[in-house]
C-alpha cells in the first residue's frame, strides 16, 4: 500500500474535520468527488487498483457523522419501510454474488474484465469467468455507496439544511469547471504535467484527444465521457434550482456554464444527456406554470419553443459553412459512433455482458466480474434479475419518495432542493443507462439519494425501528453548538 500525493492531503483533511463542526464535512464530501481520476491510495496486492480521493474521505466523513449523532439516524436510514433499506439488500446480495457466482460459474461464460499486463498496465479482455481482484474493489465501492447513503442521510437529519447541499453544489460545479478550464489551457500550452496531481489513479487517462478539431475535456477525469457524465449532474441540480428560483444569480450562471462545458466537452454521453435532462426540466416548468402560476419559468419555455430555434434557423441561412461543419461534427458525434473502433468493441462489451446474463441462468456473473456499456446491461451480467429488480426498487423509491408542500403559494426551498437533487440521480441513470461500465455509480449518486430521501424524511411512512428505546421518550440531538 502505497500514498500518493492527494491522499496525504485527504489524510491531513479528514483529521481537520474530526476536529471541526459536522457542518464542515459534508461540503467537503461533496467536493472530494470531484476529484474522480486522483489515487489517494496505492494497492499493488489487488493489481495495482487506486483508492481515490472520494472513498478515502468518506472515511472521515461517516466517522465525523457517527461522532456527532450516532449511530441510530444511519440504522433508521437502512430500516425496512424506507428505500435505504433496498439498497441495504441490494449490497447485501452483491456482495455475496462477488464471492460465491464467480466459483458456481466458474469457466461456464466468459466476461469482460480488466486484466494487469506487464509495465502494470490494466487492459480490458475477455476472459473465461473467474474470481479476480475486481470483485473484490467493487465490492468495497459498493458498500461504500451504502455507507455513504447512510452517513449522508444521518447528516441531514442531524444537522443539514437544504441550504448545505445547495452550497455545496454550487462549490463543487465552480471547481469542477475550474478543472475543465485548466485541461485546456495547459493543453494548447503544452503544460499538462501541471494536471498530473489530479491524475494518478491506475486507470487508461485519455486527456489529450481531440474531436471534430475540438479539445475532449476531461478536466480531473480521466476522459471525456466520465467528465462529461459528473456534469451532467451537477448541471441537473443547478438548472433545477434555478428554476425553482432558487439563488437564481448564482444558480443561473453556473447552469450555464456547466451546460457550455457539456456542449464543448464533445462526448455523445453528454450530448444524449442533455437532451433528456433538458427535457425533464421543460415538462417539469410547464406543468408547474399550468398549475401553479407565478412559481414557473414561463421564460424558460418561450426560449425552448420559440427563441433557440429562431436562431438555429437565422445561423443555418446565415452561416450555411458553419452549418455543414457543425452537421459533420454532430454526424462524426452520434451517428458514426457505432461504426468506430470504440463503438464496435463496446458493443462487444454488450453481447458478451448479455451472453454471461444467459449462461448464468439469470443470476449473474457476480458483482465485478462483467463490464458492459450500458448500466443495464451491468447490472443484468453482475448480478442477474434480482439485481436489477431490487435497484429498481431502490431507485424508484427514492425517486417517488414525497417532498413537502408549498406553504402560502410560495415554494419551499426543502422542496426546491428536493426535486434538484431527484434530478441530479436521473442524470446520473441517464449517463449510465447511455455508457455505464461498472456498478459503481460513484458518491455523488448516493450523496444525491441520500439527501432527496432525508429531507423528505418527516413525510415517509414510519419505518420499523432497528433498535428499541424508551416509550414514551423522544431523543432529541444535541445543537451543534455542543457537537
Amino acid at each position: 500500500m502505497s500514498f500518493q500525493f492527494m491522499g496525504l492531503i485527504t489524510l491531513v483533511a479528514g483529521l481537520i474535520i474530526l476536529a471541526a463542526p459536522v457542518t464542515w464535512a459534508f461540503p467537503v464530501m461533496v467536493l472530494s468527488t470531484a476529484f474522480g481520476a486522483a489515487a489517494a491510495i496505492g494497492l499493488p496486492a489487488l493489481g495495482g487498483a487506486s483508492v481515490l480521493v472520494p472513498s478515502l474521505f468518506l472515511v472521515f466523513f461517516t466517522l465525523r457523522v457517527f461522532m456527532a449523532c450516532g449511530e441510530g439516524q444511519m440504522l433508521t436510514a437502512l430500516a425496512p419501510g424506507r428505500p435505504g433499506f433496498w439498497l441495504l439488500a441490494l449490497t447485501a446480495f452483491g456482495l455475496l454474488s462477488a464471492i460465491w457466482f464467480p466459483r458456481l460459474f466458474e469457466g461456464m461464460t466468459e466476461t469482460m474484465t480488466v486484466e494487469r499486463v506487464a509495465g502494470a498496465r490494466n487492459v480490458i479482455a475477455l476472459t473465461p469467468l473467474r474470481f479476480t481482484s475486481n470483485n473484490i474493489t467493487q465490492s468495497v465501492y459498493a458498500l461504500g455507496g451504502l455507507v455513504c447513503f447512510a452517513a449522508t442521510f444521518a447528516y441531514f437529519r442531524h444537522a443539514g439544511r437544504p441550504e448545505h447541499l445547495v452550497k455545496a453544489i454550487l462549490a463543487v460545479a465552480m471547481l469542477d469547471l475550474s478543472f475543465a478550464f485548466a485541461d485546456v489551457l495547459t493543453y494548447f500550452t503544452g503544460t499538462e504535467y501541471l494536471m498530473s496531481f489530479v491524475r494518478t489513479a491506475n486507470y487508461a487517462m485519455l486527456t489529450a484527444a481531440e474531436k471534430g478539431g475540438l479539445k475532449r475535456i476531461s478536466g480531473s477525469f480521466p476522459e471525456a465521457s466520465a467528465f462529461s457524465e459528473y456534469t451532467l449532474v451537477l448541471f441537473g441540480v443547478t438548472a433545477s434550482l434555478w428554476l425553482d428560483r432558487v439563488k437564481t444569480g448564482k444558480t443561473g450562471i453556473v447552469a450555464a456554464l456547466l451546460l457550455a462545458a457539456l456542449l464543448l466537452s464533445t462526448s455523445a454521453t453528454a450530448l444524449i444527456g442533455v437532451s433528456i435532462v433538458l427535457t425533464l426540466l421543460w415538462i417539469r416548468t410547464a406543468v408547474t406554470s399550468m398549475h401553479t402560476p407565478g412559481t414557473g419559468r414561463p421564460a424558460f419555455l418561450v426560449v425552448s419553443l420559440a427563441v433557440i430555434p429562431a436562431i438555429a434557423l437565422t445561423l443555418a441561412t446565415l452561416f450555411p459553412a458553419a452549418t455543414d461543419s457543425l452537421q459533420d461534427f454532430m454526424h462524426e458525434m452520434l451517428l458514426s459512433k457505432a461504426d468506430s473502433q470504440s463503438g464496435r468493441e463496446r458493443g462487444m462489451w454488450n453481447a458478451m455482458a448479455y451472453q454471461a446474463f444467459l449462461d448464468t441462468f439469470g443470476w449473474g456473473a457476480g458483482l465485478g466480474s462483467a463490464r458492459a456499456s450500458s448500466y443495464l446491461l451491468v447490472l443484468m451480467s453482475n448480478l442477474g434479475v434480482l439485481g436489477v429488480v431490487l435497484f429498481a426498487i431502490f431507485t424508484g423509491t427514492v425517486l417517488l419518495s414525497p417532498s413537502p408542500s408549498t406553504h402560502q403559494g410560495v415554494e419551499d426551498v426543502t422542496a426546491a432542493t428536493i426535486r434538484a437533487a431527484k434530478i441530479g440521480l436521473v442524470s446520473v441513470l441517464a449517463a449510465a443507462l447511455v455508457s455505464g461500465t461498472v456498478y459503481d455509480l460513484g458518491m455523488m449518486f448516493f450523496v444525491l439519494a441520500g439527501s432527496a430521501v432525508a429531507l423528505g424524511a418527516s413525510r415517509l411512512p414510519a419505518a420499523t425501528p432497528l433498535y428499541s428505546t424508551t416509550p414514551g421518550r423522544h431523543h432529541h440531538p444535541a445543537p451543534e453548538s455542543v457537537r
